[in-house]
């Protein structure tokens, strides 16, 4: 039994169901068995009486004038073999007179007139002790204990006394070459239905069964693979197992829920960590970015007129101040207030990374539909496109391509880099954006979270597309939106 316990549903559910069907149809036909064998006694009973009704009215003249011969004679007609069913011919025919003796009998060597049936043994003397012969004036059916044979007694009764009773003796062997057959029709047609209905109570009972299966594949393989568990093919019904499917569905969705709500937790907390170290040296840089935008602007004021020198000064001036309002755009609490977006800041970009792309022998290929100044804070857009132009550099192959596309219109601009590199595997776009986060040897992986956290502050959107053979990543800011705000002071961190 414990083996059958541990079974899996896939087996033991048909089993129980095919040993269902079973014992139903070895019930169904032990039942018609019985049925019938109780048909064929009664049927034997039926004409068992009536024949001994018929000699008993018969015999009264015989039995009246001790006629043996005529009562023999009229025995043996009687005795004759019924033609349509050997079991309906009786064995044993006999007359006993009121003195309990044989009167005459068809085997008058077994059976020899004036013996007593108890002093023969056997199945007569077991018959002589069931007779009752008080109630002589009834038909008695008998089945002596270990008699081979039914015993049919009728009385024979002339003026309302009893002379005698007639014996008909039936063998219980008779019987059984109809019953054989009889059980043989039926187990045929048992059998018949059988290989019918097993098939098919197999096949439902699998199909029953299946729901069940599925749902213990899904169960065994949380919480871990939640997106198998959510593929499973539960069915959609008002029953026990529909409702089982949909509590099991509710958990899915409450499981990722809990996963998402993990995840955002454990990236709150790496932001809250990158925050705090961002506070503690926000004051030491900006100390130092301070006294040299001092030193710039006091050379600028009294300096030479050296007209490269201004121009170097100029683009380390507008460097510095991108660095220290960078550096404030850090603590997420901070929303900075800067100069427009011009034409010259593009420049100024391609020429702080026209280093790292000359070591590679990469070429940059750009579009830009900025011609005029837009209201957005140039230091913030600065540090967003410079960040992304560094990273598609390193991310390209030697002597590849990168892109750098801007569109202006409706309110917005669009930046778009682009690069030939190799491309972001599906698994890791949800991780792209986190802290530390970096597949290269170099760097700490906290430049695409810097751009996050200044889209996210400019209530921008930013999109990667990545396959094999370029890259994009797709920044969306609209100045309309940020205008209709009021604007905040960056703090003086130094």
């Amino acid at each position: 039994m414990r083996g059958f316990a541990d079974l899996s549903l896939r087996w033991k559910i048909p089993l129980r169901v095919m040993a269902a069907v079973l014992g139903t149809a070895v019930a169904v036909t032990t039942a018609l068995l019985v049925r019938d064998y109780e048909d064929i006694r009664q049927s034997l009973e039926t004409h068992a009486k009536s024949i001994g009704r018929v000699l008993a009215s018969t015999l009264v003249a015989p039995v009246l004038h001790d006629d043996l011969w005529r009562t023999f004679e009229i025995l043996q007609l009687a005795g004759e073999a019924h033609p349509a069913s050997a079991e309906l011919q009786a064995e044993i025919m006999m007359v006993l007179d009121s003195e309990r003796r044989i009167f005459v009998s068809t085997r008058p060597r077994e059976f020899p007139v004036g013996k007593r049936p108890e002093d023969l043994g056997g199945g007569l003397g077991a018959l002589a002790d069931s007779i009752a012969w008080r109630e002589g004036v009834r038909q008695q059916v008998l089945e002596p204990t270990g008699a081979a044979h039914y015993f049919v007694v009728s009385p024979l009764v002339a003026d309302g006394e009893l002379l005698g009773h007639v014996v008909l003796g039936y063998a219980k062997a008779a019987f059984r070459p109809r019953y054989f057959d009889l059980v043989g029709r039926a187990a045929a047609v048992t059998l018949l239905v059988l290989m019918i209905i097993l098939p098919v109570s197999w096949v439902w009972a699998r199909r029953t069964g299946a729901p069940l299966l599925e749902l213990s594949e899904a169960l065994s393989s949380l919480p871990d693979d939640l997106d198998t568990a959510r593929r499973a093919k539960l069915p959609v019904s008002r029953d026990e197992i529909g409702q089982l499917a949909d509590a099991f569905r509710r958990m899915i969705a409450e499981l990722e829920a809990k996963k998402e709500l993990e995840s955002q937790v454990m990236v709150s907390e790496r932001l809250a960590a990158v925050g705090r170290l961002s506070a503690g040296i926000a004051h030491e840089i900006n100390n130092p970015l301070g006294g040299m935008l001092t030193a710039i602007k006091t050379y600028q004021r009294h300096g030479g007129a050296d007209p490269m020198a201004d121009q170097t000064l100029s683009l380390l001036e507008r460097g510095i101040s991108q660095i220290r309002n960078t550096v404030s755009a850090l603590l997420v609490e901070t929303k900075p207030t800067d100069r427009p977006l011009s034409p010259a800041d593009i420049n100024d970009l391609l020429i702080l990374a026209e280093p790292a792309a000359q070591a590679k022998s990469i070429s940059i290929a750009v579009q830009s539909q900025l011609s005029a100044p837009v209201p957005l804070p140039a230091t913030l857009l600065r540090q967003i496109i410079l960040n992304l132009l560094l990273n598609a550099i390193a991310a390209a192959a030697d002597d590849g391509r990168v892109s750098l596309d801007l569109a202006v219109g409706d309110g917005m601009v669009r930046v778009t880099v682009g690069n030939d590199g190799k491309h972001i595997p599906e698994e890791r776009m949800d991780y792209i954006f986190e802290p530390f986060t970096t597949d290269r040897d170099k760097g700490h992986g906290l430049g695409l979270w810097i751009v996050y956290q200044i889209v996210q502050q400019l209530k921008g959107s930013i999109v990667v597309e990545s396959q094999p053979g370029w890259t994009n990543f797709i920044i969306e800011v609209f100045h309309v939106r940020l205008a209709e705000e009021p604007a905040q002071a960056v703090p003086d961190r130094g």
